[in-house]
């Protein structure tokens, strides 16, 4: 499975696209915005020649979604997330304008995610973890085989996602990164929704809130 991060939005966020040889691909937590954003989604996607296939979110707070219709759309996939999420996936339209994004399209899932669901595309297989804390319904995306976790915000390079939005709890937070994703192996590479990938191993020696 190949990761591909691009970059969107003013919260900087983490777009990944998984693929492998079969040229499946699923995109993760589209954050593009503005046009010329989904232009270069869309220019990467059919410069590699790739065949969308899913359309997932780890959770859904405002960045982690705006691309969400127009991945949709554009690839006539639908959106799944899990159920626990679906509440703040349906805030997102009221609050929108406020934090400058005026123009956003509400794309509903057609279908849930939950814990121990494996995600299949092309010869690639994921696991789906529930790893609440940062937002009620959020998962992480495990490859075993290739030691890969797109893991949303949960656990950031020395640091871990914040807990003062609502739905958000620091000690499930914290429950959630020791008995889901520390107990994974430590040579794991961590792709979060924001700012540089890292390892379980890295983590666990240095991350301050988890010491």
């Amino acid at each position: 499975m190949k990761v591909t991060c691009l970059t969107f939005n003013p919260f900087q966020e983490n777009t990944y696209l998984l693929h492998d040889d079969s040229k499946e691909c699923v995109v993760v937590d589209p954050g593009c915005y503005e046009k010329h954003e989904q232009e270069e989604l869309k220019q990467y996607i059919e410069a590699q020649g790739l065949r969308v296939v899913k359309l997932l979110n780890t959770h859904c707070h405002i960045d982690h979604v705006l691309g969400n219709h127009f991945v949709a759309q554009a690839y006539n996939v639908a959106l799944e997330i899990h159920q626990d999420d679906l509440q703040t996936l349906r805030a997102v339209p009221a609050y929108a304008p406020a934090y400058g994004f005026p123009m956003y399209q509400e794309e509903l899932p057609a279908s849930h995610l939950k814990e121990g669901d494996t995600v299949k595309f092309g010869t690639t297989e994921l696991q789906v973890l529930f790893t609440p804390g940062h937002a009620p319904g959020h998962v992480v995306f495990y490859n075993a085989k290739e030691k890969i976790c797109i893991g949303g915000d949960v656990l950031f390079q020395n640091s871990i996602g914040r807990t003062d939005l609502p739905g958000g709890d620091f000690n499930t937070l914290i429950q959630s990164i020791r008995t889901k994703l520390f107990t994974l192996p430590e040579e794991v590479t961590v792709y979060p929704g924001h700012g540089p990938e890292t390892t379980i191993g890295h983590e666990k020696k240095y991350n301050p809130f988890l010491r």
